[in-house]
């Protein structure tokens, strides 16, 4: 896999290539093959979701090429990556595949010079890697030994333009010590893999303390965000740019960056007449490198753009856990809120589900590290179980960590709960590293205060809606019947999709399905009584009852509409007779197996006009055949014609074949594709004459 990666990299000119492979046990792609770009770049990017709106997750959940071509492209389509990465590149991702089965997806990055449409060339290319790599995954799944991403991604270094053997390396360096000013070369990690005398020099630290290092890590001074986004604006856009910083004290130097696959290269050339002649070649080393301003305004910024998107509480945990562990570098998390008097764990990433229970739950009276940063609102840090262990007598060491970050909730003046970051390895905590912490903490705490409002009123409306809904389907001689009602996957996931089936008598029956406008508690009430409204007058011919529906909703004036289709059965005639307000057209398979898209009179959507007609529609309905009913939830899809996607719900309801109607109706639910993908409610109901 790795080979091909790399190949096709060579071949097509991508800057750089990120193959994502699908969890088997949860909806989330995971990041497990990186080349050409830092790994410290991509760390945001490393666990996406299925149902978030980014470029890889929308490839594989819709099964398609999304190609942005352009900075304004990405602005509209993808505003949170433009935000974070306001670079020109040129991206594309693409779902792998083989057959029905995704094993997860590609992204590939160009330099801003690529044009802004992808050819038919590229096209072809990147669907034929992306079938190398479907058939690799899927001979490895079958051999028993299925490929996983793990925590991190294997990086993979660029194949070089050239080599040269030790006589040409020397005469390079001989080469670039000849050249004015300075220069050095950064690999694509952004470390120091080459640096002439002359720019050690320029920069007042020696050579040696220079290789190996980020140039933000080694010289404090070029500690800075712009240095920092001039270097990701480099690395991803593949364009020259350059900035100019001053190293203390007033020695002004201008950096100019030329980046490739394999790394930059970087000129440094005093700029200013402040710039001292003879700068002192070798300084005392730098001191140890600490977490960055720069690099910590990167982690505050993603993290920031990314709980502005959270809803629940489940939400929030999942983005704090991705964002933040791999930004710092530890190795777990633990999010606590305060209920009943006690500190419970309301997410966990990087421990187990045992070690959870023994430590949930703990009273706010306990003599704990998370309780203690709760009660006093000061953040606390261990750089060893010994220094805990000083602080709080009582702990246990469980867990196996070696260093601790223990940080309080708080959000305007009330303490919402704590997090726990844990490090496998020792890890000092610097000042810098400690404020920022502390700043992040501030965010997650206002962030959960919101998710908390968002679940009480979630739950709220989800009890209200699932007591509106029939409990269970009466039982009519003659007919079999199943319903299925799914949440939207985003937003509140409240709307006011619903359905209904009355048995009026042993041979006649009412069948009804609407949508009313919104994804609210308003929404779902009003569901509530026009479904109210629609039982009460079952029985009347179909146009009289949305008619005096229709006037019901327009005396209550509640400025939503609603949509609705209601039908009659007959099974002694084996007859259905339809009537329509503004509803998705009803399909109908006869029992030769075909089905078509019931053509209707459509009348206004109820609550507009008290005084608009609803014209029905009388249609056969003999032994075998099914009438699907059905809310736009099921057809509806970004991109998708909507014309189109009724005709394709057509032709699975015709492929399903003679089987019972609750597998049918699983199986037109299953055509739709994931549930987490569906941005509105849908209900659906399905009616077999025997």
């Amino acid at each position: 896999m790795e080979s091909l990666a790399l190949d096709f990299a060579g071949e097509s000119g991508a800057s750089v290539v990120a193959v994502y492979l699908l969890a088997p046990d949860e909806p989330v792609l995971q990041l497990a093959l990186l080349s050409g770009v830092s790994w410290r770049i991509a760390v945001p990017w490393a666990r996406v979701t299925l149902d978030k709106s980014t470029p890889v997750a929308d490839a594989v959940r819709e099964r398609r090429l999304v190609w942005i071509g352009s900075e304004e492209e990405r602005a509209r389509c993808y505003p949170r990556m433009a935000l974070v990465l306001p670079h020109p590149f040129a991206l594309a991702a693409a779902p792998i595949t083989t057959g029905p089965v995704v094993w997860g997806g590609l992204v590939l990055h160009w330099p801003a010079s690529h044009p802004p449409d992808l050819s038919p060339r590229e096209r072809d290319a990147v669907r034929n890697v992306c079938d190398g790599l479907g058939l690799i995954l899927r001979q490895a799944a079958e051999s028993g030994h299925r490929l996983r991403a793990g925590t991190q991604p294997r990086v993979l270094t660029p194949r070089p333009v050239r080599t040269a053997a030790d006589a040409e390396a020397q005469a390079a360096v001989g080469f670039a010590e000849r050249l004015p000013d300075g220069c050095c070369a950064l690999d694509v990690d952004g470390r120091i893999t080459f640096v002439t005398t002359a720019a050690a020099g320029l920069l007042g630290v020696g050579v040696r303390e220079l290789l190996g290092a980020r140039p933000w890590e080694a010289l404090p001074w070029l500690d800075t965000p712009v240095a920092e986004d001039r270097y990701r604006s480099a690395a991803l856009s593949r364009e020259p740019t350059s900035f100019t910083a001053r190293r203390p004290p007033d020695h002004w130097l201008t950096f100019h960056l030329y980046p490739d696959a394999t790394g930059i290269s970087v000129r440094v050339v005093p700029a200013g007449p402040s710039h001292s002649a003879d700068p002192p070649r070798l300084v005392h080393p730098a001191p140890p490198a600490e977490p960055g301003r720069a690099t910590a305004l990167y982690a505050l910024t993603h993290l920031a753009v990314a709980l502005t998107e959270a809803v629940g509480v489940s939400d929030v945990v999942d983005r704090v856990a991705d964002q933040v562990l791999a930004a710092f570098d530890a190795r777990a998390l633990v999010l606590m809120t305060v209920q009943d008097g006690r500190l419970r764990i309301i997410g966990h990433r990087g421990y187990s589900a045992e070690l959870m229970e023994r430590f949930d739950a703990r009273p706010l009276t306990s003599d704990t590290p998370a309780v203690h940063v709760l009660t006093t609102g000061i953040p606390s840090f261990f750089t060893d179980f010994d220094e805990l262990k000083r602080a709080h007598p009582p702990a246990v060491h469980l867990d196996g960590m070696a260093s601790w970050a223990f940080l309080p909730l708080i959000t305007t003046g009330r303490p919402v709960g704590s997090m726990v970051l844990a490090y496998h390895r020792p890890h000092r905590f610097a000042p810098q590293e400690r404020s920022v912490l502390t700043a992040l903490a501030g965010l997650i705490a206002q962030a959960l205060d919101r998710a908390h409002l968002y679940d009480a009123e979630h739950h709220l409306a989800r009890d209200l809606q699932a007591g509106l809904l029939p409990h269970a389907l009466p039982r009519v001689p003659g007919l079999e019947v199943a319903a299925r009602y799914l949440p939207t996957g985003h937003g509140t996931g409240i709307g006011g999709d619903f359905y209904d089936f009355i048995r009026l008598d042993d041979t006649t029956a009412a069948a009804a399905i609407g949508d009313v406008q919104g994804h609210h508690v308003q929404a779902a009430t009003l569901m509530g009584q026009v479904r109210t409204a629609v039982h009460a007058t079952a029985g009347a011919p179909p146009g009289e009852v949305l008619a005096r529906t229709n006037r019901l909703l327009t005396d209550l004036d509640p400025g939503l509409f609603t949509s609705c289709t209601y039908v009659a059965l007959d099974t002694a005639r084996h007859r259905a007779c339809l009537a329509t307000a503004g509803h998705p057209p009803p399909l109908l398979r006869h029992p030769d197996g075909h089905a078509e898209v019931l053509s209707l009179t459509p009348g206004l959507l109820l609550g507009i006009d008290p005084t608009a007609d609803y014209p029905a529609t009388e249609i056969p309905l003999p032994p075998g055949a099914v009438l699907a009913l059905y809310t736009d939830g099921l057809v509806e899809a970004p991109g998708v014609d909507l014309e189109d996607a009724i005709h394709s719900l057509a032709d699975a309801l015709s492929l399903a074949g003679a089987v019972s109607m609750e597998d049918l109706a699983d199986h037109l639910i299953e055509h739709t594709g994931p549930s987490a993908s569906h941005s509105d409610d849908i209900a659906l109901l399905v009616i077999r004459a025997l």
